[in-house]
């Protein structure tokens, strides 16, 4: 059974182009040009150093052909017909090399077994074997061939060349290696590694405003002060007021913080700086203090300007929570970011806007007021405000006319801004693989059905399984349709999609901002459904309900242990773990409890789900023929949509049946 929206990503944001240079207010090719010549130098003194090694060092072994020592013998010997030679003294090898010319040129060996062989050339090399080195020189005599010996051995200047090549290939490859680390707007061979990698943003770039920012109008409203100051800083200091020097935006994720954050820099047409928190933090100590330093200096530089730091909790985490260097080095980050925010004067005009989806792990002196006093919260879009995110991510998309954007922001209660955009997305998929020409309300719903229940799989089951989870979804859907107080059933099916064999999909009819017992009792009776549905008819459980049994039992401990709904337990909170705002995950904490407490909040939690699984099961007694009907229609076509509901059942209106509380 589905009824959540999947997590969300961050939303597509305008493309806008970096400048190169996070303090160059204008291009300026020619100190663009002068920061690239110092990577340039060690490549040239390497082909230099090259150059001159094979200028002092020209080997022996390269002179004319290579031949074997064998048919050297025999064209002396027998032949007479080596003309002169060079003795060399050679340090690279144990056997000296002899180079030398014929009188004429004699036809390759190799010919006779590779036609492919090339000729001899007129002067030869050939190494000769230490035991031949008087015999040699005994028959170079007897026939009179002119000798000469050379001196090939390298001296001082050129053994330190030799020396130094390796060293300077491995300082070019790591000077390469830090430059391809560090920031690339520096200046210098290794003083861009301290430089913060904040992107420039001038405001001719952007295209973000606060029109293409919809559904947060009290966020808007928020950053507008910050927007007059930043055109109109003396219109609040004759007064004496001060702006916020930070903002902090904080919210789930996929909710449009970065946007907002680009479009106010964009409405105050002010220079944009823009960072990820994770970047301050390298592998060498210091390096984020300092980038930082140069991060501020470099906005106060340009103020009026807007300095905004993504994903803040990477780096403004509470200090003390761990040891180690790579602790310490992010507190040192921390401590020049807070007192970095404490130096700004009250006539700069540079404000810090930072995003997070974690405001509970931040430390409390960045939360002070004087530097993120004021606390921007970025919830996700009401019906009003999905409409216009739907308008703003739909413009470049051809919409037929049966498409109603009221309707579809409807059905997506709980949509974030990115759950919105990827609709439309998916939207646009569907049609294009359908070849329409436009997007009609069904590319709609089927996009919705993909986020919301996942993709079709391509499995096939056997008849009895189909039957099994035929009836499945039908206990969810029946005692859905059947209960007050939960969501309205829209489709029902069959097909796997995700990792379920079939899923019931529930949308909410109205936006919910608290939720009552009553309603929860019907949630877990509703979980249960399935379940309940299975022994009823098949007079066994199945593994279908693994998913099911544990949504419930999280519903039921927070029941009992966090809301206080049980008399036994009474107005107590016992919680377990620490659930993170925005995110909705939690976290482990050591027990606060007694064991003897545990084991009351474990009956009353059993109390609660043998309650509902029971009256799941009365339910769908009373309504055999109507699970019945359910389940052999989704046999027949794999999928029931809420008008064929109404057809088997009648109208939602009339069948519903009162619910009594569990006790």
């Amino acid at each position: 059974m589905s009824s959540e929206s999947p997590d969300s990503s961050s939303p597509e944001e305008s493309p806008t182009r970096p400048v190169s240079d996070p303090k160059q207010v204008e291009g300026d090719k020619a100190q663009s040009t002068g920061r690239e010549l110092p990577g340039l130098w060690p490549i040239v003194v390497i082909l230099i150093l090259f150059a001159l090694a094979y200028q002092w060092i020209k080997l022996p072994g390269s002179i004319g052909s290579r031949i074997d020592y064998s048919f050297f013998r025999e064209q002396l010997t027998e032949k007479d017909n080596v003309a002169s030679v060079t003795l060399n003294d050679s340090i690279l090898s144990a056997n000296s090399v002899l180079t030398g010319k014929w009188k004429k040129i004699p036809e390759n060996p190799e010919l006779v077994d590779d036609k492919d062989a090339p000729q001899l050339e007129e002067k030869f090399n050939t190494v000769v074997p230490l035991v031949e080195g008087r015999t040699l020189l005994d028959d170079l005599e007897a026939r009179d061939v002119k000798m000469e010996a050379r001196d090939v051995s390298v001296g001082p200047i050129q053994q330190l060349i030799l020396y130094l090549l390796p060293f300077s290939l491995l300082m070019l490859f790591l000077i390469i290696m830090m430059r391809r680390t560090s920031d690339p707007f520096g200046s210098g061979m290794f003083g861009s590694f301290t430089r913060s990698p904040a992107k420039r943003f001038k405001p001719s770039e952007k295209h973000n405003t606060f029109d293409d920012v919809a559904g947060m109008e009290h966020a808007k409203r928020e950053l507008q002060e910050v927007v007059e100051f930043l055109k109109n800083p003396a219109k609040f200091q004759r007064l004496g007021a001060q702006i916020p020097k930070g903002v902090l935006l904080m919210g789930p994720p996929g909710t449009g913080k970065t946007l907002l954050a680009r479009a106010t820099a964009g409405e105050a047409e002010v220079p944009f700086f823009s960072i990820n928190g994770s970047e301050f933090i390298q592998m060498f100590v210091g390096v984020g203090a300092s980038r930082v330093r140069d991060m501020f200096r470099t906005a106060k530089e340009s103020a009026p300007a807007i300095l905004f730091i993504d994903e803040i909790d990477a780096v403004g985490r509470m200090r003390g929570a761990g040891v180690g260097s790579g602790q310490d080095e992010r507190e040192q980050t921390l401590n020049q970011i807070l007192s970095e925010m404490d130096g700004f004067e009250s006539t700069e005009a540079v404000i810090v806007i930072a995003a997070t989806n974690r405001p509970d792990v931040l430390d409390p002196a960045l939360l002070r007021p004087g530097r993120f006093d004021r606390h921007v919260t970025v919830e996700k879009p009401a019906k009003e405000g999905r409409v216009g995110v739907l308008k703003v991510h739909s413009r470049k998309v051809p919409l037929a006319e049966d498409v109603d954007l009221e309707k579809v922001a409807g059905g997506t209660i709980g949509f974030s801004g990115a759950d919105l955009r990827n609709l439309v997305n998916e939207a646009a998929l569907n049609a294009t693989r359908e070849g329409k020409d436009a997007v009609d309300m069904e590319d709609f719903d089927a996009a919705r059905d993909r986020i919301l229940m996942g993709a079709k799989r391509e499995e096939l089951l056997n008849e009895h399984e189909r039957e099994m989870t035929a009836y499945h979804e039908a206990g969810h859907a029946l005692l859905a349709w059947l209960l007050p107080d939960v969501d309205s059933v829209h489709k029902v099916t069959i097909i796997p999609r995700g990792r379920a064999l079939g899923v019931t999909q529930l949308l909410p009819d109205e936006e919910r901002h608290s939720v009552g017992e009553t309603r929860l009792h019907s949630e877990l009776a509703v979980l249960l459904g399935g379940r309940a549905a299975e022994k009823l008819v098949f007079d066994e459980y199945s593994a279908n309900a693994e998913d099911d049994l544990k949504r419930a039992t999280s519903l039921a401990r927070r029941m009992v242990g966090y809301w206080g709904m049980s008399d036994v337990i009474g107005p107590v909170a016992f919680r377990h773990a620490e659930e993170h705002p925005f995110l909705g995950k939690e976290m482990h904490e050591q027990k606060q409890y007694s064991e003897e407490t545990a084991h009351v909040i474990d009956q009353e939690m059993q109390h609660f789900l043998v309650d509902a699984s029971g009256r799941a099961t009365q339910i769908l007694q009373e309504h055999r023929d109507k699970l019945d009907a359910i389940a052999q229609r989704l046999q027949e076509k794999e999928m029931v949509d809420r008008d064929e509901l109404v057809e088997i059942i009648g109208p939602a209106v009339d069948r519903r049946i009162g619910a009594a509380k569990v006790e």
